[in-house]
C-alpha cells in the first residue's frame, strides 16, 4: 500500500473509531441530531480559517467550544432541551457559515477532503482519536447510569453536570476531527449510522459499542479504498457504505430477534 493511501486510511479508521464509540452515546442519549448540527455550528469557524489562511481545524475547535459552553449553560438556566438550544445555534452557524465561506472552498467544507491533510494534520488527528476513545471508556459507565437515571446517578457520587460537560466537549472534538473526513453536511451521518446499525443487532452495552466501532472502521476502510481507485470523495461513499450495512442489520434483526 502506497503512502498516500496509507496515510488518509489511517487517520479515517481512527476518526471513525471514536465517532462510532461517540455515536452508541449520542443514540442512548436520544441526542442523534445533535451531532449533525453540531457540524453545522463548526462552518463558521472553518470560514474563517480559510479566509485568514489559518488551520480550519482550529477555527471549528474554537466555534465548537464556545458552543458547547452556550449550549450547556443554556441547557441548566433555560430549562430547554439539548436539542432545541442546538437547534438554534445550528441555523444561526450555518447561515453565517454558508455567507462567509469561500465559494471555491464551500464543496470541501461540506463535504470534506480526508486526503487533503498533511502529515502533520493526520498525525495530531490519529492521537486526538486516540484521546477521544480512552476518553469515552474512562467515563462510558458513569454516562450510562446518567442515561439510566440521573437520581441515581448523583446518589452514586457522580457530578452530572460536569459529566454533561465533559461529555459535550467530546462530542465537540469528535465533530472537529470528524469534518475533515465527511465534511460538515455529513458529519452527523459518521457518528450515527454504525451506532444505529450495531443497536439493532446487539444485546448489551459492550457489543452495541464494539460492533459500532466494527462497522464504522470497515466503513471508513472500505470508502477510502473506493474514493482512490475512481477519484471520488471519500465521505460520501463511508455513508453509502454505512447506510447499507444499516439495511443489513435491519434484515438481520426482523429475522433473528
Amino acid at each position: 500500500m502506497n503512502i498516500e493511501l496509507f496515510q488518509p486510511l489511517l487517520v479515517a479508521i481512527f476518526i471513525s473509531a471514536a465517532a462510532s464509540l461517540l455515536g452508541c452515546f449520542a443514540i442512548l442519549k436520544r441526542m442523534a441530531l445533535v451531532g449533525d448540527a453540531l457540524s453545522h455550528v463548526a462552518l463558521p469557524g472553518i470560514a474563517l480559517g480559510l479566509i485568514f489562511n489559518f488551520n480550519p481545524f482550529l477555527g471549528a475547535i474554537v466555534f465548537l467550544a464556545m458552543a458547547v459552553i452556550g449550549i450547556w449553560f443554556l441547557e441548566y438556566k433555560s430549562r430547554l432541551s439539548v436539542e432545541t438550544i442546538v437547534g438554534v445555534f445550528f441555523t444561526a452557524s450555518l447561515a453565517l457559515g454558508t455567507l462567509i465561506t469561500p465559494k471555491h472552498e464551500l464543496i470541501e467544507a461540506l463535504l470534506g477532503n480526508i486526503a487533503a491533510l498533511s502529515l502533520k494534520e493526520s498525525i495530531i488527528s490519529v492521537i486526538l482519536s486516540i484521546g477521544l476513545i480512552v476518553s469515552l471508556l474512562l467515563i462510558h459507565k458513569k454516562l450510562a447510569l446518567n442515561m439510566i437515571s440521573q437520581e441515581m446517578s448523583q446518589s452514586a457520587g457522580i457530578k452530572n453536570k460536569r459529566l454533561e460537560f465533559a461529555y459535550l466537549l467530546i462530542f465537540a472534538l469528535a465533530v472537529a476531527l470528524g469534518i475533515r473526513f465527511v465534511g460538515a453536511l455529513l458529519m452527523g451521518s459518521l457518528v450515527i449510522i454504525p451506532a444505529a446499525s450495531a443497536k439493532n443487532i446487539s444485546r448489551s452495552l459492550y457489543s452495541f459499542m464494539s460492533l459500532s466501532v466494527i462497522f464504522g472502521i470497515f466503513s471508513a476502510a472500505l470508502g477510502i479504498y473506493i474514493s482512490s481507485i475512481y477519484g471520488m470523495a471519500p465521505g460520501p461513499i463511508f455513508i453509502l457504505i454505512g447506510s447499507m450495512i444499516f439495511i443489513t442489520s435491519l434484515i438481520i434483526r426482523r429475522f433473528k430477534f
